[in-house]
């Protein structure tokens, strides 16, 4: 029975936007692979690893019948990306997928519809749209703050909370926090929070277009819903409790300046490649004027850089871990950032000038 009939990248975009969740090693064999369901010319591909579930959709079904099946996405999108941009069919006999194009033939092991572990919808209590640029910025702008494996298993992901026309997205991993609002149009939501997993959040960022077009955002206790384009993502969302980030914000430091983003980033740069792997610590000392930064190694090495920034407060020596600085400056686009120390075993607050949307907080660390 035929089930597809397309170009090689008619056939590929879809899987590739379901394929992304798939891990290459799994508990069940079942979730190695991806769901195919052809109702007439509509063709759903569906993806799972328990938590998430990715499900797209093209109208590019050959003949009427209906049919269903399970094959490897990774060994799929393999064969595609590797065949010439040409026409190429599935065909399913004998609990075997075949793909065709031209000349070559690939016959590949399938696994019954039946027994594919698909997600089941909560009730959502929240429903809301966002266009699909402003959801990106606001994951992209914290999204590098996340945790990776923490024992702490509700840092693993980032906190979403929405109330009225507020959408607040916070991630930290102890040792720095970002902070990013954005507001949203329509009716007024009743607060919620969510504790969205890291995994999701990536994928996420990688499938969101750069677009107006709308993404309708749907949460639940326990669930929470993303529907855009032809995608629909479902994902269980972490439990605990987030902590509370509003007391980790300073709002008390004094020795305020702003210093050009560009030179900042590329001065960081520079002192990083003095650093060492398990140490990546940098000095940073404020004085009238300048901002001087600082690294040394255990081979008695060392690199000294100097900005000028306007700045007539007092003194200050502290330390960083150079990567946590570097991260939220790759990650702006100002020229400008504002820095706001306190003392040197204080947190401290980088933003942006003229807003207050966005709010970053590192920790100092000793030299």
């Amino acid at each position: 029975m035929q089930l597809v009939k397309a170009t090689r990248d008619a056939l590929l975009k879809p899987l590739q936007v379901v394929s992304g969740i798939v891990e290459r090693r799994q508990t069940l064999p079942i979730l190695a692979n991806v769901l195919v369901r052809k109702d007439g010319d509509r063709v759903t591909f569906t993806a799972t690893d328990l938590e998430i579930q990715i499900q797209t959709a093209a109208d590019i079904g050959a003949g009427k019948d209906n049919a269903a099946a399970t094959v490897s996405a990774r060994k799929l999108v393999d064969i595609l990306r590797a065949l010439p941009e040409a026409d190429v069919q599935l065909a399913l006999a004998a609990r075997k997928l075949t793909v065709q194009s031209g000349r070559s033939r690939f016959n590949l092991q399938t696994l019954p519809a039946e027994e594919f572990p698909t997600v089941a919808q909560a009730e959502f209590s929240a429903d809301f749209t966002l266009p699909s640029a402003t959801l990106k910025y606001l994951l992209s702008m914290v999204h590098f703050a996340m945790a990776a494996q923490d024992i702490r298993y509700y840092l693993n992901g980032m906190l979403l909370v929405v109330d009225g026309s507020l959408v607040r997205a916070v991630a930290t991993d102890g040792h720095r926090l970002a902070l990013c609002d954005v507001h949203k149009e329509g009716e007024a939501t009743p607060r919620i929070e969510a504790i969205i997993p890291r995994k999701t959040i990536l994928e996420l960022t990688r499938l969101l277009p750069d677009s107006d077009a709308p993404v309708r955002v749907q949460m639940a206790t326990n669930q929470v819903k993303f529907t855009f384009d032809s995608i629909e993502l479902i994902s269980k969302l972490v439990e605990g409790k987030f902590p509370d980030y509003t007391k980790v914000i300073p709002a008390g430091n004094t020795r305020l300046f702003k210093v050009r983003r560009e030179e900042l980033m590329a001065a960081l740069a520079r002192a990083a490649i003095l650093t060492t792997d398990k140490f990546k610590g940098v000095r940073c000392v404020l004085a009238p004027g300048s901002l001087k930064i600082t690294s040394t190694n255990a081979d008695q090495e060392d690199a000294q850089e100097e900005i000028e920034i306007a700045y007539d407060g007092d003194g200050l020596d502290i330390g960083f871990n150079v990567n946590y600085l570097l991260d939220v400056l790759a990650n702006l686009k100002n020229e400008e950032v504002k820095f706001a120390l306190g003392d040197a075993l204080g947190s401290a607050l980088i933003t942006m000038p003229e807003s207050d949307k966005f709010k970053y907080v590192v920790m100092p660390m000793r030299i």
